[in-house]
């Protein structure tokens, strides 16, 4: 398994070990260029949660080997953040320099004839976080010696910081080849919430696991409230986020029936999905998804919500597309999810593999025009019911971890084999899907037996569930 950052990988309270990183997924300048990646390889878009403390990796690379040695330094620096701040009209708060430090003082040498080296830093929790809250480590970079020079990107670094020390952790850990602890697979309950209680969710938990402090935690890492909806408001000639009533009365009343679960450990992600008028996932012109992102982000910082997932059906596309729109396509849809990321990157971004979500571009960004790689800016991308087709083609720079196999749909009874759930965790694919969980229908033995495989196949473990059926109980 290759693990991530963040709740891409969330750490436990000692160090832990993030994987392998691949400059692969960072879009790398040429010439004596220096270019910096995190430990998921990235070179945008940084996240990093933590528990009592966490020591990360950030990886310097060049294009080609150096002649002569050069060596970097990483700075502990709050400027970096006023800067961001200003620029982005948001007000994130840096996290205290006290609970930071750096490796060798913070200077990496790259030597004569490699191609990469890394500096390591520690962040320590001193209990004073708000566990609910993300705070931004900012770092400066700059050439010490040598003749080599950063990318345009890499002078600076944001690393959005989460110290989750005070709340339980649902991540479940395995150990890889080496026989290393690091985090098992994800997995995403994806629920209609029409007519299902998202506190369901809390009722499934690990027993009999072969790493003992799997046992009681939640099978679920993620729960995706389906749907909210992507509108058009002819009034006012803008794009928004409409929530049906049954949306709505979770959101209003999230401290009944969210924070319960987040309490736990998980995320709850807002889907978005077309309503049947002439806005979708994949037709809005640059504008308008700017636009659209900043409401995303409206909405999740109102309710305190972990992210987003686009799936792009339901929408009445319009022949010729009218004004703020353009004809329906991939390239708009990554338009969309890039600006939904960059708008809240502290946020997950979720794709569903569907219709012209199946796969991102890379997408240059409006103002700096740096591109960024599809796989830096969906966090996670899920398969259709059981989809098993591996995802690096689709979305460039995507790493195993990030792709979602084998998506099961409880109501409907297609449901994954222990064998394929099996097979996705030796390989190293690190999310998965189940729509429609609900112990409330009349299919519960089947989709208990489901999970039960997800719990064998995954973790090495039975599933527990504690007798506990909620029903849909608001109005």
């Amino acid at each position: 398994m290759v693990a991530a950052l963040g709740f891409l990988a969330a750490a436990c309270s000692d160090d832990i070990n993030l994987g392998q990183v691949n400059p692969d997924n960072a879009v790398v300048p040429d010439g004596d260029i220096i270019y910096i990646t995190d430990a998921a390889g990235k070179r945008h878009f940084s996240n990093v949660e933590f528990r009592g403390n966490s020591t990360e990796k950030l990886t310097l690379n060049t294009p080609h080997e150096l002649a002569n040695d050069c060596s970097v330094s990483f700075a502990y620096d709050e400027s970096v953040l006023t800067e961001y701040n200003e620029k982005n009209m948001s007000s994130y708060v840096a996290l205290p320099a006290d609970m930071v430090s750096f490796a060798g003082n913070g200077v990496a040498t790259l030597s004569a004839g490699s191609t990469s080296t890394s500096v390591e830093y520690t962040i320590t929790s001193d209990g004073s976080l708000d566990p609910s809250a993300t705070y931004v480590l900012p770092v400066r970079v700059s050439v010490t010696d040598g003749n080599a020079s950063l990318g345009s990107v890499d002078a600076t670094r944001i690393i959005f910081v989460r110290d989750l020390t005070a709340l339980p952790d649902a991540t479940k850990y395995v150990r890889d080849a080496d026989g290393n602890l690091v985090p098992g697979i994800k997995v995403f309950s994806c629920m209609e919430v029409n007519d299902t209680n998202p506190l369901n969710n809390l009722s499934f938990t690990l027993k009999n696991a072969e790493i003992a402090d799997n046992n009681g935690k939640p099978l679920v890492d993620a729960l995706i409230i389906f749907s909210a909806n992507i509108n058009y408001n002819p009034e006012t000639g803008r794009v928004y986020i409409f929530n049906n009533e049954n949306v709505q009365a979770l959101l209003d009343n999230r401290e009944h029936y969210l924070k319960p679960l987040q309490d736990r450990g998980m995320k709850i992600i807002l889907g978005i999905l077309g309503n049947h008028d002439r806005s979708g996932i994949a037709n809005l012109a640059d504008d308008t998804a700017v636009e659209f992102a900043k409401e995303c982000k409206a909405v999740c910082d109102a309710y305190n919500l972990d992210g987003i997932f686009v799936d792009d059906e339901y929408s009445s596309y319009q022949t010729p597309p009218p004004p703020g729109f353009v004809s329906p396509s991939k390239a708009a849809a990554s338009r969309l999810m890039y600006e939904i990321k960059k708008a809240m990157p502290d946020r997950l971004m979720v794709a569903y593999c569907y219709s012209r979500t199946y796969g991102a571009d890379n997408v240059k960004d409006l103002e700096t025009g740096e591109t960024v790689k599809a796989g830096d800016f969906v966090d996670y991308a899920l398969h259709d019911y059981g989809g098993s087709a591996d995802l690096a083609s689709s979305f460039d720079g995507m790493q195993r971890w990030q792709m979602g196999l084998y998506s099961q749909e409880f109501n409907q009874g297609r449901m994954a084999s222990l064998s394929n759930l099996k097979r996705m965790r030796e390989n190293g694919y690190g999310a998965h899907m189940i729509f429609a969980m609900d112990p409330n229908r009349n299919n519960f033995y089947s989709q208990q037996s489901a999970m039960q495989n997800c719990a064998e196949a995954f973790y090495d473990a039975d599933l527990e569930f504690d007798g506990i059926k909620y029903p849909k109980d608001w109005k």
